[in-house]
């Protein structure tokens, strides 16, 4: 056996936390942050097993309840644990005595064929999903397919601090603190690098210093459909812990002003650690608390450009939050599209004569994508759409696929190897 040997210190925990995360009344991510917290005895290779086989059963789960049949994973946390540990090294990686009462039924799932089960099963997709998305992508299955693998570490260089060939030079250098990292520039941002591994960053004074942020290819490209120019006044209408905010002000070399609104005072909060890294002085925090806040309406008609990042189903970011596709409902979505439109209509009215107006989300969803977009210019005649693959070109960027979504953004991870991505890059004529 080449793999890890499982024992019950690696089983025992994670069917423990399978069945916190399984009831889904909190993000994947912060549920384990707090279980390890609350497991300090658990060493790090145990942590890094029970993390991997987490998100395993999350971007699986669909398989995982087919196979499991009769038992359900959230009632049955301890097979679930170990029928996916057997799926992932093997059912010989397993230690017979934390196997136990339970190897026949491990057995017995392990052997079930999935070419048989429905679509959706086999694609790892609630139905209601499943039949949105092979009803709007002609390669649906391919899609499906890649957001079931696990993301790349994408990371963003800050030009303000450093140049992408220094950082690149620095992150393969081998040091006395840190091995040399496989590392290379993405294909179509010209300050993103990806990793093919994933270090502790925090520790690297790159980041430490404000020289890098995490932040996927696709999400640097958003930055970029702005386009702001120095000196300009800019408004991320929904920064969020600001990873947008900080490409932008970084795109301006620090200078004009960027207000970073969002009515979620701590998901804000994070963006100060961030900013005081970057170095930069042109962005303006404030927590609002809705769209028709009286600092949003003191701006109307003044902003060179806008972007809404808007809420969404989070779709495009399967393969780094699987647990979303199971937290997200009907009825979530029809509440958040009500938002998007809200939230698009107001910040149109902060763009001047001549501004950009940038509608963003990362959802696959041609209902909080496209639909949102056109219905916006078909009610508000004075705004006409620009073609984003013009945009880009302009500034040295070219990419597969953007022609045929014209005028739109579309990033996707099977075509791409980015997360999935929507913009509509709107111009203010009167």
């Amino acid at each position: 056996m080449n793999g890890p040997r499982l024992t019950s210190i690696v089983v025992e925990p994670l069917a423990q936390l399978l069945a916190q995360v399984l009831r889904f009344d909190a993000p994947a991510d912060a549920v384990m942050s707090r279980f390890f917290k609350q497991h300090p005895k658990l060493g790090q290779r145990e942590r890094g097993l029970i993390a991997e086989a987490v998100f395993f059963a999350l971007r699986r789960l669909a398989s995982l309840r087919w196979m499991m049949q009769p038992a359900i994973p959230e009632r049955a946390p301890r097979l679930a644990a170990l029928v996916t540990l057997a799926r992932q090294h093997g059912i010989e990686s397993l230690d017979p005595r934390a196997l136990r009462q339970d190897e026949r039924a491990v057995r017995h799932a392990l052997a079930v064929r999935l070419d048989s089960a429905p679509r959706a099963v086999q694609a790892e997709v609630p139905t209601w999903l499943y039949q949105r998305i092979s009803g709007q992508y002609a390669d649906a299955e391919a899609l499906l397919a890649a957001l079931v693998e696990p993301a790349p570490l994408d990371l963003r260089v800050n030009t303000v601090r450093a140049r992408r060939d220094e950082v690149l030079a620095e992150l393969r250098s081998a040091s006395r603190e840190h091995a040399p990292l496989r590392a290379q520039p993405t294909p179509y941002s010209p300050e993103g690098i990806r990793l093919l591994e994933k270090p502790g960053l925090t520790r690297w004074p790159l980041y430490q210093h404000g020289a890098i942020e995490v932040q996927d290819e696709g999400s640097q490209l958003i930055a970029h459909l702005v386009a702001p120019r120095r000196g300009e006044m800019v408004v991320d209408f929904c920064a969020g812990a600001g990873g947008k905010t900080l490409a932008l002000g970084s795109l301006m070399r620090s200078t004009g002003r960027i207000y970073a609104f969002d009515v979620h005072a701590r998901r804000l909060a994070g963006l100060a650690p961030r900013l005081k890294r970057s170095g930069l002085s042109n962005v303006h925090p404030a927590a609002i608390a809705s769209e028709n806040d009286p600092r949003v309406k003191r701006l109307a008609g003044k902003i060179d450009r806008v972007l809404v990042d808007a809420p969404c189903s989070g779709s495009g970011t399967w393969r780094r939050n699987p647990d979303l596709k199971w937290r997200f409902d009907e009825r979530e979505l029809a509440r958040v599209n009500e938002l998007q439109h809200r939230l698009l209509a107001a910040a149109a009215r902060l763009v001047k004569r001549g501004g950009r107006l940038v509608y963003a989300t990362c959802s696959l969803l041609a209902e909080e994508n496209q639909v949102v977009a056109e219905r916006f210019l078909a009610a508000q005649a004075g705004f006409e759409p620009v073609p984003a693959a013009e945009v880009l070109r302009g500034q040295g960027i070219t990419m597969p696929g953007l022609e045929g979504a014209a005028p739109y953004f579309v990033m996707l991870p099977h075509q791409h190897g980015t997360d999935g991505f929507f913009a509509a890059v709107m111009q203010r004529i009167a």
